[in-house]
């Protein structure tokens, strides 16, 4: 089995007796029904699954009905020995294939006798117009492995994760030995990604031809939900999915229409965009020209990078000998490419929006994060030079924006000089974005105003 970080999220849910359902949303073959099953599993007596693909015999299951008491009378009728009140969790799986689940939920959490738990792909895309119903549901996106995950399955211990994230806290360097392993391992990560089925692939065989043979089968599912769930924009789609590898081995690495038509209007083509992005399959990084909090004020929707959802998947796309080519750093391979997707998805994860930072007058930053109130600029650095980052020198020296630090990921060990702090890569996994606390208590009296009558 894979460890992952959200089974914790997922048990907290239900330790704090939550009346409200879950609902596990994310791209396709993420991990989201695997990780579900194993829970109810170990956390209930009795555990009932319905999965609206599988068996679309239960799409018409609530069809007709407007109570909880209903849904729950042709509950029983299919599963009424399991049903025990208290001990009973229902999983409805793949709910982007019967819409009017969202509304049933309701009824059911309301009516309070068993826990339920949902999970769906293509929410963003199917769902458009339907709203969560707030008060009872929560949601919580699943995400491929991040690095983190994937040091774990390999081997790396939590005595040295704690150690580098130490490190990474106090800005001081990581043991040689160790910090070498780690560049090795993110290498392989380059490669092999986080889908969990090129991972177990990978943990069983060590064959990365094997491990290319399942992100491909994967990038066919992609392709086939395209068709199947957008039949308008089908073309457009294919079109931009299958560009982001070459997009983003141009120089800018920035989205270029025409290179999907020469005549290409933006507004055309926006709604395809976002059917990636709430697909899950893309991550568009959209550039902001005003590094102040928060950033989102200043963004450009029509200026972005779009990358994969996934680097193992990136790396199938290019094709041919890729993953030998990775190992070896052969020159043709846009390793700053390579390297700004694997930093997209860990920021996107890890709760961060995606932005990017471009001025004419002071260059373009690989992204910008929000962090602790302050804007932190942030360059993804491949080659050795990694000193040089002219764009990062010019803006954390305007006064305007009062910028305190900028990060630099790259192949070296932790440094400190001035304002910037080198970071090696793989120390992406502890870039995380601060949630607010369960309670904010905001207490105060004004009967103060009345001594002023």
């Amino acid at each position: 089995m894979l460890k992952r970080k959200i089974e914790s999220r997922i048990e907290e849910h239900y330790k704090t007796e939550s009346p409200k359902a879950l609902m596990i949303i994310g791209a396709r073959q993420v991990g989201k029904t695997y990780i579900i099953d194993e829970f109810c599993k170990a956390h209930y007596e009795n555990y009932i699954k319905i999965d609206f693909i599988d068996d679309p015999d239960y799409l018409s299951l609530f069809e007709g009905s407007n109570s909880a008491e209903e849904d729950l009378l042709r509950l029983s009728a299919k599963f009424g020995d399991i049903m025990v009140p208290g001990k009973t969790i229902i999983f409805f799986d793949e709910v982007q294939e019967c819409k009017n689940i969202i509304t049933h939920i309701k009824y059911l959490v309301q009516d309070g006798t068993y826990d339920y738990i949902l999970s769906g792909s293509l929410l963003g895309t199917v769902f458009k117009d339907i709203s969560a119903p707030v008060g009872y549901m929560d949601i919580i996106t699943m995400y491929p492995l991040d690095f983190e995950e994937f040091a774990a399955v390999n081997g790396v211990g939590d005595a040295v994760i704690t150690s580098l994230r130490k490190s990474f806290e106090q800005r001081t360097p990581v043991d040689q030995y160790i910090h070498d392993r780690m560049m090795s391992l993110f290498e392989l990560y380059l490669i092999v990604g986080g889908m969990p089925a090129a991972v177990s692939v990978y943990l069983n065989t060590k064959n990365l031809r094997r491990v290319a043979e399942e992100q491909n089968a994967i990038i066919h599912l992609y392709k086939r939900d395209i068709s199947k769930y957008d039949e308008q924009d089908k073309l457009e789609l294919h079109e931009i999915f299958d560009l982001i590898p070459s997009e983003l081995n141009a120089k800018n690495k920035r989205f270029i229409l025409k290179n999907l038509n020469e005549h290409a209007r933006f507004d055309k083509y926006y709604e395809s965009f976002l059917w990636l992005k709430n697909a899950g399959v893309a991550l568009p990084v959209n550039v902001v020209d005003e590094l102040k909090v928060p950033l989102m004020l200043s963004k450009s929707k029509n200026l972005f990078k779009l990358f994969s959802n996934d680097v193992g998947l990136l790396a199938a796309q290019y094709g041919g000998d890729i993953q030998i080519k990775i190992l070896k750093h052969e020159t043709e391979i846009n390793f700053g490419a390579v390297y700004e997707n694997v930093t997209a998805q860990e920021l996107s994860a890890h709760g961060f929006p995606l932005y990017y930072y471009n001025s004419k007058k002071f260059g373009e930053l690989d992204f910008a994060i929000e962090e602790n109130g302050k804007v932190i600029p942030v360059e993804i650095k491949s080659g050795k030079d990694y000193y040089r980052h002219n764009a990062m020198d010019n803006v954390l020296n305007l006064p305007e924006y009062e910028l305190e630090n900028g990060y630099v990921f790259c192949g070296g060990n932790i440094e400190v000089k001035g304002k910037v702090t080198y970071y090696p890569i793989y120390m992406l996994m502890f870039l995380q974005k601060k949630e607010l606390p369960d309670e904010i208590i905001f207490d105060t009296d004004f009967s103060d105003i009345n001594d002023r009558i």
